[in-house]
C-alpha cells in the first residue's frame, strides 16, 4: 500500500493502486458528477473536494485549476474506455463502434458530461487540447478495424482509416449537441452504414495516396 504524501507531480502520473489512486478516483468521480449536473460553472475545486470527501489542500495542490482537473478526467476516461470490437467485417466493426458511442452519449450522466466538457473546450485552450487527446486516443483504438478492412480488400488502398472512424461518431455527436433527436441503436447503425458506404466508394482516400 502507498503511504505518505498525496501529492503528485502531474495529474494522472500515479501508480495504479494505493491511497493516491483511491483519492484520484474519488476526485475524478466527483468532478464528473459536478460537470454532469451543472456544467463548468459547478466545477469548483472546493466543492469537488467536499463531494469526494478529501481535503481541499489535496485537490488544490494536485490539480490547481478546473482545467487541470478536466484534463485528468478526460485522460482517465480514455484509459477506462472499452477496447475495440473486431467482428471480421468493416460494417460489423463500425456498427460496434457506433453502438458504443451511442450508449455512452445516451447515458444521462455521460451525455451531460460530454456536453459540459465540449462547452468548456470552446473557451479554454487547455481543455480543448485535453479533449482532442481523448478523441485521438479513442480513434487510434478503433483505427485498426478500418486498416484491416483495407488489408482484406473491403476498402481502397490509400483510405484515411482514422477519418473512417471519425465519420462514424460525427452524426451521433451532431444529434447530442444540435438536433436533440433520439440517440438510439437505429441512429447508431445508420451512422455506421453511412461511414462504411462512403469509405467503400473512396470518399476517405487521401489525395496524396
Amino acid at each position: 500500500m502507498e503511504s505518505g504524501s498525496l501529492e503528485s507531480p502531474d495529474p494522472g502520473t500515479v501508480r495504479p493502486g494505493g491511497r493516491t489512486a483511491r483519492v484520484r478516483a474519488a476526485v475524478l468521480r466527483a468532478a464528473g458528477d459536478a460537470l454532469a449536473e451543472g456544467g463548468l460553472a459547478q466545477l469548483d475545486l472546493a466543492e469537488v473536494a467536499r463531494r469526494a470527501e478529501v481535503g481541499r489542500t489535496t485537490v488544490y495542490r494536485r490539480w490547481g485549476t478546473p482545467a487541470n482537473l478536466i484534463a485528468d478526467l478526460l485522460a482517465d476516461m480514455a484509459e477506462q474506455s472499452l477496447p475495440r470490437t473486431e467482428t471480421g467485417t468493416l460494417l460489423g466493426d463500425l456498427r460496434a463502434n457506433a453502438r458504443l458511442v451511442q450508449r455512452t452519449l445516451a447515458d444521462p450522466r455521460q451525455g451531460a458530461l460530454f456536453k459540459a466538457v465540449i462547452a468548456a473546450a470552446t473557451c479554454n485552450d487547455q481543455t480543448a487540447a485535453a479533449l482532442h487527446r481523448f478523441y485521438e486516443t479513442r480513434v487510434e483504438e478503433w483505427e485498426p478495424c478500418a486498416q484491416q478492412a483495407v488489408e482484406r480488400g473491403e476498402l481502397p488502398v490509400g483510405t484515411d482509416t482514422c477519418e473512417v472512424i471519425r465519420a462514424v461518431s460525427a452524426p451521433l455527436y451532431y444529434r447530442l449537441l444540435t438536433t436533440g433527436e433520439p440517440l438510439d441503436e437505429a441512429s447508431a447503425d445508420r451512422a455506421a452504414e453511412a461511414a462504411a458506404a462512403a469509405a467503400r466508394v473512396g470518399a476517405f482516400v487521401s489525395p496524396t495516396a
